[in-house]
């Protein structure tokens, strides 16, 4: 099924996101998460794609396997990193010959050793371009992504929105937000999207907290701000992981709440191959009955 034939269903679309496992353990890990997910009858679940292609093939594998064995709709994600036309020719053409409906266009954060992205030469320089190339040679139904506090190499919002602009011109049929931990900014986004003509569907992004040390690390690399309560209440038990995570689930319980009641069209989660947080999190919602 197409994501976007989705949104007219009565229902909030929950989606999940994971990763390719590198290890043994890591496959086993995520076996369980989907394992302990499947029951919650998710819309759809993503599938990343390391920098420079890096687990391409992964990617490819795993979003095939969780459709056919699982029955679970996927969307993979497809960037410009390290690729030249030719080869996002081939995934499409595998993605296309898998069944898979949906992708995720993105530009892709540079490899590990580069400070700076860098087109590779006969690539794509942005996600716009390589949207409008999919469009232009295939039926795929695309998503894009966005970010309620402006991308971290944008020189401000209004210039972030006008790159949006564009992604959706070329054929983005939704979108899906970077983690945020303040509802307030999905929603001021929403509004200033609205204002120059957005219409598409915005799907918040939402990730559990459960480690401190990663919740800051990621912040630094994507530019998302933590709010000061959160933070102070996440430094009072940093090293009590127990308790790391009931806070997590309660403050991302309290976002998706704020989320779906405020006119969101669904949360997608960024379970980082974990279930815990994220079960725990939608029996909330379950029991408020929100989804």
């Amino acid at each position: 099924m197409r994501i976007r034939d989705l949104f007219s269903q009565q229902r909030p679309i929950i989606s999940f996101e994971f990763f390719p496992p590198r290890t043994a353990k890591a496959k086993t890990q995520l076996a369980s998460a989907l394992e302990k997910l499947r029951p919650l009858s998710p819309s759809f679940v993503s599938v990343t794609y390391g920098a420079g292609g890096s687990t391409r093939d992964h990617t490819l594998q795993l979003v095939s396997s969780i459709r056919r064995d699982l029955g679970i709709e996927t969307m993979a994600h497809l960037t410009c990193v390290g690729s030249t036309r030719d080869e996002i020719t081939k995934v499409l053409k595998q993605l296309s010959a898998e069944g898979i409906e949906n992708v995720l266009c993105l530009r892709g954060d540079p490899p590990k050793d580069q400070s700076t992205f860098e087109q590779t030469p006969g690539g794509f320089k942005y996600a716009s371009e390589l949207t409008a190339f999919v469009r232009s040679r295939y039926e795929f139904c695309l998503g894009g992504a966005c970010y309620p506090e402006g991308h971290v190499e944008s020189s401000d919002i209004d210039c972030d929105l006008k790159h949006l602009k564009l992604k959706v011109t070329a054929g983005s049929e939704f979108l899906i937000t970077q983690l945020f931990f303040d509802s307030s900014h999905y929603f001021k986004f929403v509004e200033r999207a609205r204002a120059i003509n957005i219409s598409l569907p915005i799907i918040p992004g939402i990730m559990p907290v459960t480690n401190v040390d990663q919740l800051e690390r990621f912040t630094s690399m994507c530019g998302a701000s933590i709010p000061t309560s959160l933070r102070e209440r996440l430094n009072s038990v940093r090293n009590d992981p127990s308790a790391v995570r009931k806070v997590g689930v309660e403050h991302a319980t309290r976002q998706c709440v704020e989320l779906l009641n405020g006119g969101a069209p669904g949360i997608h989660f960024y379970t980082l191959n974990r279930s815990p947080s994220t079960r725990a999190i939608f029996e909330n919602l379950r029991h408020r009955r929100l989804v």
